[in-house]
């Protein structure tokens, strides 16, 4: 029974909060299939091989420390926030050259699904583990329903949001920006970890984390804006040119757009797709290079060819 009750404690709060973070992109949500492949990842693939990475790190360092508190303290301190974060974030470097991954949004998506995922399975392994009253478990899963998965979100997303941020720059950016993304994922998993494995500085952890998932929202809210606002420069440029009406591009580029009676509604949902498409792709010609670059250029000239049989259609 108990088992069956932390099954569901670990999956229902984290499966709510993977729908939030996904609705949360409004603009240009991510393929399902390759938003739960990203999950699954961390779900299974990171935490299988961060128990691995844990122990063999941890147990050569019991080769050359002797005090086993020491040993304890350096494996949740130091070991688990290298290992664990190297292996959500690593299925995120396959995932960035998708082409649907278009910038910090998108990171901030794809890491905070890895980092949930991770936070669900390993909610399952304490909860399971309980063995004293109920009043512990309760207070456990709470806890880590609330601040431990929450964590491994903003990590792992935060080392997304870096990724996201270096795909369309410079080679230089490239190379310097994933490093330093994951080493702030570490150095924020490490902190928590630091002050949770004292009594005395807990709270320290908990007000820590509580301003850690603000700036996060906080963060995710501002990405969001700038993709609204790209969405809004880029299609006023189509609008003068006269693909689209003028009085279309502030629907397009807010929540308005989800409103009928504004166009024709047997179109308006294939209109907002690939109008939202347009702008993005056009975004992703401009800082392209090479073969990438050919690619965005045509998806543009069929855009906005399907865009105009569908105006036509009004």
């Amino acid at each position: 029974m108990l088992v069956l009750f932390s099954a569901l404690a670990a999956i229902i709060p984290i499966i709510l909060y993977l729908v939030l973070i996904w609705k949360f992109d409004r603009f240009d949500r991510e393929p399902i299939g390759l938003y739960l492949k990203n999950f699954f990842w961390g779900a299974f693939g990171a935490v299988f091989f961060a128990l691995i990475g844990n122990y063999i790190f941890t147990f050569m360092l019991s080769l050359f420390v002797a005090d086993k508190t020491i040993v304890d303290s350096s494996s949740s301190i130091l070991i688990a926030p290298i290992v664990e974060e190297i292996t959500k974030g690593v299925f995120l470097l396959f995932t960035v050259s998708n082409r649907k991954f278009d910038n910090i949004t998108d990171g901030i998506v794809y890491g905070g699904a890895i980092g949930l995922g991770f936070g669900m399975t390993e909610n399952f392994l304490y909860f399971s583990s309980v063995q004293d009253s109920m009043r512990s478990w309760l207070l456990l899963v709470t806890i880590r329903t609330v601040y431990t998965a929450g964590l491994h979100c903003v990590t792992t997303a935060t080392f997304g949001a870096f990724l996201g941020l270096a795909k369309f720059k410079s080679l230089f950016y490239k190379i310097i920006l994933p490093p330093i993304g994951l080493g702030i994922a570490i150095f924020l998993h490490a902190f928590w970890n630091l002050t949770v494995s004292s009594s005395e500085t807990s709270l320290i952890g908990f007000i820590y984390l509580s301003g850690l998932i603000i700036l996060f929202v906080s963060l995710f809210s501002l990405s969001i804006s700038r993709e609204k606002k790209m969405i809004f420069e880029e299609l006023m440029f189509e609008a003068n040119t006269g693909l689209i009406p003028h009085e279309h591009v502030p629907i397009l580029s807010s929540e308005a757009r989800d409103t009928e009676g504004w166009i024709n509604e047997n179109i308006r949902q294939l209109y907002i797709k690939n109008a939202t498409k347009l702008a993005f792709r056009k975004m992703q010609l401009r800082n392209s290079t090479g073969y990438n670059k050919a690619f965005y250029a045509s998806e543009v000239d069929q855009l906005r060819s399907y865009i105009t049989e569908l105006m036509k259609s009004l």
